[in-house]
């Protein structure tokens, strides 16, 4: 385990933070949470949805705080905080999600807690940055970072994706910025703040969409799951045996080895090269559609990957994690499963074979 002498002190709740925690833990960090008694801990603990009868380890709690302790501490009691600066000389990492000026006030900032050890690195998640007093949620930021009014049909409402995903590409962000600092802190011995912010983070995360406005000046719209660029991108086509498939044709060899499966023959002038398909896509989806409608999916399926054609069957939540490649990621302990946050794959041994089971929240004073 590469970081089995790391020890991290998690004062985050929520998604964000806790995702990063797991991270280290998986990595064989010691994550110490640290939870409010008094405000039930990790707010997360009761978010249960009506089809579940868990502890105080909810689903939504389960799918980030593997491998972790908890510590029941109320920081606004000084016995309590003098417990968490107790943790802090010997701990490397802290993870922190506060709302501007909370930090401050419970004295956990980095200016604050570094005067206890002047190695330590400080990781800070925010909404909108350190000087807007804006509580950031990740709902609220899919608003307005673009991702809404990109999302969902074009005839239809603004839409909200149904996980939290900028709450996890924050904890990407945060990841890579943390492990910067322990590499620097390697080279120079010194701590570091690394700070990250959900609206940046989704900002950063439009990708191809935002340069689309930025070079192109096109103002992107929503189009289902169409892709702006590519056609046939994320096109769904219903088969014989009414499985729907989606296709991801990135190349004009692609295609034209697709057109010569369904269709047959060579590919019409209009379809040649890949702008020509996006100025000609509804008329490429209703011919594609046509032929694709007289295949089972099965059938389809195999000639496309012997083909190496990109395409995939849409698959529910349950059917996506009996792949065998979901049960290689699954964790299991003390009644509960979850999945590793960590998938990279490593010759060397790096990652924590067996991770304990999310915490139950310690009773308080």
């Amino acid at each position: 385990m590469i970081m089995q002498h790391l020890q991290v002190v998690e004062l985050a709740s929520v998604l964000a933070g806790p995702t990063v925690g797991q991270f280290f833990a998986e990595l064989g960090a010691r994550v110490i949470k640290v939870e409010n008694p008094h405000l039930g801990g990790d707010v997360t603990r009761s978010w249960k949805s009506a089809w579940e009868a868990t502890d105080d380890r909810s689903a939504y709690f389960a799918c980030c705080n593997w491998g972790k302790e908890s510590v029941a501490l109320d920081l606004t009691k000084a016995a309590d905080k003098a417990v968490l600066y107790e943790l802090i000389p010997n701990a490397d990492i802290v993870i922190a999600s506060y709302k501007p000026g909370d930090a401050e006030k419970l004295g956990v900032t980095y200016d604050q807690l570094r005067n206890l050890n002047p190695r330590l690195i400080y990781g800070a998640i925010s909404g909108y940055g350190e000087a807007d007093a804006r509580v950031g949620y990740d709902a609220v930021i899919q608003a307005e970072a673009g991702w809404m009014h990109l999302n969902g049909d074009a005839a239809g409402p603004p839409t909200k994706m149904p996980v939290a995903f900028v709450d996890l590409f924050a904890a990407h962000q945060l990841k890579e910025g943390l492990l910067v600092a322990l590499l620097n802190r390697e080279r120079t011995g010194l701590g570091d703040y690394v700070s990250v912010n959900l609206l940046q983070t989704a900002l950063s995360s439009l990708a191809n969409q935002a340069t689309n406005y930025l070079v192109g000046g096109y103002n992107p719209q929503r189009q289902g799951s169409a892709h702006p660029n590519i056609a046939p991108y994320g096109d769904l086509f219903t088969t014989l045996d009414d499985k729907q498939l989606l296709l991801a044709v990135g190349t004009d060899r692609q295609f034209a080895d697709l057109w010569a499966l369904l269709v047959g023959g060579a590919v019409p002038s209009d379809f040649k090269t890949n702008a020509q398909r996006v100025a000609y896509r509804d008329a490429l989806v209703r011919r594609l559609a046509e032929a694709i409608g007289g295949w089972r999916a099965d059938s389809l399926l195999e000639q496309l990957h012997r083909l190496k054609i990109p395409g995939g069957q849409v698959r529910s939540v349950a059917e996506a994690l009996r792949d065998p490649m979901a049960g290689a990621i699954t964790l299991s302990a003390d009644g509960l499963q979850g999945l590793r946050t960590y998938v990279a794959q490593h010759r060397a041994g790096v990652l924590r074979g067996n991770l304990g089971a999310p915490p139950h929240l310690p009773k308080g004073e």
